[in-house]
Formats: structure tokens, sequence, C-alpha cells
């Protein structure tokens, strides 16, 4: 969940999505998400919460966010602080937090 409030923009970096779940500040499906590890499922809508200092936050940082491109198996719906998961991310549409090969390499000696 939290990478997903990141890639929409609603989080300014992938600890402060955390702490916007965490805190309370997302929901999923007009419900409540305090679990930043939940693993959204496809048509999944997930909203900033209708609460001022949430609204104030999430607006801040889609302003900063402008440079970064919400990706293709997300939707963005900016005005409404939503977006909606269309479908499950390619395995070329994640970015790798490592060199697969090399640790392929590691643990193969």
């Amino acid at each position: 969940m939290d990478n997903i409030v990141y890639r929409l923009g609603f989080g300014a970096t992938r600890a402060q999505a955390r702490q916007m779940v965490s805190h309370g500040h997302v929901s999923v499906n007009g419900g409540k998400m305090t679990i930043p590890s939940y693993t959204a499922k496809i048509n999944d809508v997930v909203e900033v919460k209708d609460r001022s200092a949430s609204r104030q936050l999430a607006t801040r940082n889609l302003e900063y966010s402008t440079s970064r491109v919400v990706p293709e198996w997300l939707q963005l719906e900016k005005d409404a602080f939503r977006g909606t998961v269309m479908r499950v991310p390619t395995r070329d549409e994640i970015q790798p937090i490592a060199d697969e090969q090399t640790i392929v390499e590691f643990y193969s000696r």
C-alpha cells in the first residue's frame, strides 16, 4: 500500500507514504487502512481521507511530485485525491532494488 501511495504522488518519499498509511490518512475502497504492507488488488480504490490535515499533506506532496510520472498500472484522479489499481504491474515496470544477476552469482558460489 505504501508503494502505491508513493507512486500516486500522495507521499513525497516512500517513508512518508508508509507513515501516511500507518497514521490513517489513506482509505482503500472506502474502508480504513493502516497496514502499509497491504497488497492491493485490481480495481482497488486508494483515497486520501476527507480530513483537512490529510488533504493538506497530499496537496503539498502532489505539487512537489509533478516530475514523477504515475505508472500505467495506476490511474490518478488528482482533484478527487483518488487512485485506482488498474492492473498488476509487469516485471519491466517494477524498479529493481538490486541487480538480480549479482545476487544469483553470489548465491551460486
